[in-house]
C-alpha cells in the first residue's frame, strides 16, 4: 500500500488529526487538497483519487462531516488504500459509536494509538477491532496495564486471541441463500441466480482447528463419488482465516476460526431457478372508473417445507382510492406512499395455492401503459431449505485438550431481488 500519511479533515479542509508514516512527503501538501477538490467539483470531474502533478496523490473517502485522506508520493495499490480507509472508519466507529468531528476531538489519544497500530511505515498491520480493544482502550491510563500486545498480534493466527475459555463449547453454522429472479408474464425466467453465505458463531475454548466438508461437486468427483448429490459452487470467497492453499489442493475448508460471529464464505450459482413462489394476476378495468385485481399465489416447493413472513407487493395506479380486499388467507393492506397493495401471509406451506381479490376506484381517467407497469415483488424466508441443494457433510472440531463440542447447522432460503412481471 505504502501510504505516506493519513489525515482526517473537517468539511472546510481543516486538519483535525494526522499521522506521518514515512517522512517522504511535505505534510503541508494537505493544504492543497480542499482547493483541488473544489476545483474538480466545479469542473464536474471529481474522482476518489486526485493527482497533484508530480508532488503527490490524494486518495480520500467522505464519512459524515469528515474527509479521510491518504497522501502518497509513490504509485500505491489504490484498491488496498481504499480498503484501508474504509477499515479505519469501521474500527473507529466500533470504538466511538459515531465517527464525526466531535468524537475525533474527544478521543485524540486513542486515535493516535489506533493509527499507530493500524499502519506501520504505511503498510496495514492489525486491523481487527476485537484484537485492538484488548490493548488499546478509550482510557489512556489503562494502556500502561498491558505491558505488551496480546499473542494474537504477534501470533500467526492474528484474528484469534490465546486463552479463550467457554463453559459450553458450541458452534452455530447458518447456510443462507438469497434467490435473485426476474420472470416474464409468460412464465419464462429472464434472469436468475443464487447468492449464498455461510455464517458462523463460534463459542469454543482454546485454539481449535475446524474442518468443514460440503457436497462440493469438484471434491466428490475427485474422490470417486461423482454420482452423489453435489453442487458446483462458483465465485467462492473465504474469510482470511481459511487456508486457501488447502482448499485449492483438495477442496477442504480448513481454518482456525475467529471468536464469536463472522462470515466464513460466500458463493454464487448462475443457474435456472424454478420460482419458489409464483404469482399470477388478472387486472380488469371497468369504464375507467374502477379496477379489480385477482391475484393467485402458488408455492412451488415441496410440501414438507413452509415459507414464513411472505409479503407479495402488487403495484397499483397512483390515483387509486377506496380500496376493498377479499382474501382466504393472510392480511391485505393498501400502502399509498408506495402505490402498492401488500398481501402478507405469515405461513405458506409448500404445494398450496391462495387467492386474493382487490377493488379500487379510479377518480381520474388515465391510460396505463402495460409495458411500463412495475413488476410484482415477493419477500419470503424458508427455513430448513436450500435452493441449490448445498449440504454440510461434516464439521469436525479439533482442539489439543480434546473437549467435546456441539455443532448446530441451520439452512435458510430467502428472497433477494425477486420480481415477477404481470400481464
Amino acid at each position: 500500500m505504502s501510504s505516506s500519511a493519513v489525515f482526517i479533515l473537517d468539511m472546510q479542509g481543516k486538519v483535525l488529526i494526522s499521522r506521518n508514516y514515512r517522512g517522504d512527503v511535505d505534510m503541508k501538501l494537505i493544504e492543497k487538497f480542499m482547493p483541488l477538490l473544489l476545483e474538480k467539483e466545479e469542473e464536474g470531474t471529481v474522482t476518489p483519487v486526485l493527482l497533484l502533478t508530480k508532488e503527490c496523490t490524494f486518495a480520500y473517502i467522505k464519512h459524515n462531516n469528515l474527509y479521510i485522506v491518504s497522501i502518497t508520493q509513490v504509485n500505491p495499490n489504490i484498491a488496498l488504500v481504499f480498503v484501508f480507509l474504509h477499515k479505519l472508519v469501521e474500527v473507529m466507529t466500533e470504538y466511538f459509536k459515531e465517527l464525526e468531528e466531535e468524537s475525533i476531538r474527544d478521543n485524540f489519544v486513542t486515535i493516535y494509538e489506533l493509527m499507530d497500530e493500524l499502519l506501520d511505515f504505511g503498510y496495514p498491520q492489525t486491523t481487527d477491532s476485537k484484537i485492538l480493544k484488548e490493548y488499546i482502550t478509550q482510557e489512556g491510563h489503562k494502556l500502561e496495564i498491558v505491558p505488551r500486545p496480546p499473542m494474537a498480534v504477534t501470533n500467526a493466527v492474528s484474528w484469534r486471541s490465546d486463552g479463550i475459555k467457554y463453559k459450553k463449547n458450541e458452534v452455530f453454522l447458518d447456510v443462507i441463500e438469497s434467490v435473485n429472479l426476474m420472470a416474464g408474464s409468460n412464465g419464462h425466467i429472464l434472469r436468475s441466480e443464487i447468492v449464498g453465505v455461510v455464517k458462523m458463531k463460534v463459542n469454543l475454548s482454546g485454539m481449535p482447528e475446524l474442518r468443514l466438508g460440503l457436497n462440493d461437486k469438484v471434491l466428490l468427483e475427485s474422490t470417486g463419488r461423482g454420482k452423489a448429490k453435489s453442487v458446483e459452487l462458483e465465485d467462492v470467497k473465504f474469510h482470511h482465516c481459511v487456508r486457501i492453499s488447502k482448499f485449492e489442493d483438495d477442496r477442504t475448508i480448513f481454518f482456525v476460526p475467529p471468536d464469536g460471529e463472522f462470515e466464513l464464505m460466500s458463493y454464487r450459482l448462475n443457474t435456472q431457478v424454478k420460482p419458489l413462489i409464483w404469482i399470477t394476476s388478472v387486472i380488469e378495468r371497468h369504464a375507467h372508473s374502477r379496477v379489480e385485481y385477482m391475484v393467485k399465489a402458488k408455492s412451488q416447493f415441496k410440501k414438507r417445507s413452509t415459507a414464513n413472513n411472505v409479503e407479495i407487493i402488487i403495484p397499483v395506479p397512483a390515483d387509486a382510492d377506496s380500496p376493498k380486499f377479499k382474501s382466504g388467507v393472510g392480511s391485505v393492506k393498501y400502502v399509498p406512499e408506495e402505490n402498492a397493495i401488500v398481501w402478507s401471509i405469515k405461513s405458506f406451506p409448500g404445494g398450496k395455492e391462495y387467492l386474493m381479490r382487490a377493488h379500487f376506484g379510479l377518480p381520474s381517467v388515465i391510460g396505463e401503459d402495460i409495458e411500463g407497469r412495475p413488476p410484482i415483488q415477493v419477500r419470503f424466508e424458508i427455513p430448513y431449505f436450500t435452493t441449490s441443494g448445498i449440504q454440510v457433510r461434516y464439521l469436525k472440531i479439533m482442539e489439543k485438550s480434546g473437549y467435546q463440542a456441539l455443532p448446530w447447522v441451520r439452512y435458510i432460503t430467502q428472497n433477494g431481488d425477486y420480481q415477477l412481471r404481470t400481464s
